[in-house]
């Protein structure tokens, strides 16, 4: 027999992950584009300090988005 509850929490999961590698695809892709300007066999050390901060930026960015979006949902539902 099938438990929706745990069915529920392996979707959770599920979307969890999908969410975390699409983050992480845009940070690289956003990041690359800025930082690097001919793709060689290795970074040179203005690039890898481009890339951190730009990660470092982006993800800072997307925290301040996911508690803003989270305290909005809160708001909401108390108000429901």
């Amino acid at each position: 027999k099938l438990d929706p509850g745990l069915i529920m929490e392996q979707v959770k999961v599920q979307i969890a992950v999908a969410n975390a590698q699409e983050l992480l695809q845009r940070m690289t892709d956003k990041c690359f584009r800025k930082c690097i300007g001919k793709p060689g066999g290795a970074l040179d050390n203005s690039e890898q300090k481009c890339i951190a901060m730009c990660m470092d930026r982006y993800m800072d960015a997307w925290n301040a988005v996911s508690r803003a979006y989270n305290s909005r949902l809160q708001r909401e539902r108390a108000n429901m």
